[in-house]
């Protein structure tokens, strides 16, 4: 059997569907079916334009994003999609920090779906830093339907890894 290293911690019931899936090559058309396209956000100015609509709409008053992009060294071996961090430094007198966000270039040719779940991840975490309820609450109140997209994701890591390069 083949091990599931992204659907760690789901219910076994799951996973053999998805060994099932597996065995009968059947996974790439049922991701197919359900993302079949691809989106159009394929610069950093597109990118961060895209955070920032879906910042407006969901976060106003959460902190401004000063930087947005698409970075080739996030990798599935870093086990990062995505990252968001807090650069401080020191501006006169003051002490400024500026929110990044940066997500894995493979998620130029993903599904919009898939874009749109990890940005909305990213950004869930300039109001909760912790992956705990409130955060997962907050995802899901951003995107309805988050959990399934996150665990379809992963079902669209796992088919990329057992595909042929």
């Amino acid at each position: 059997m083949t091990p599931l290293k992204y659907l760690q911690g789901y219910p076994a019931h799951l996973l053999d569907q998805v060994h099932r899936l597996i065995a009968e090559r059947r996974l790439g058309d049922y991701l197919g079916r359900r993302y079949g396209g691809r989106h159009e956000v394929q610069s950093d100015k597109a990118l961060y334009a895209y955070a920032m609509a879906l910042k407006q709409e969901h976060l106003r008053k959460a902190p401004p994003l000063d930087k947005v992009l698409y970075d080739n060294r996030l990798d599935l071996t870093h086990r990062a999609l995505g990252l968001h961090t807090a650069v401080s430094r020191v501006q006169g007198g003051k002490l400024k920090a500026k929110k990044e966000i940066r997500v894995a270039s493979l998620f130029k040719e993903a599904a919009p779906e898939f874009l749109q779940m990890i940005v909305v991840h990213e950004l869930a975490h300039l109001r909760e830093s912790e992956h705990n309820k409130a955060f997962y609450q907050l995802c899901e109140h951003m995107l309805p339907g988050y959990r399934q997209l996150e665990f379809d994701l992963r079902l669209y890591l796992t088919w990329r890894e057992l595909s042929p390069a």
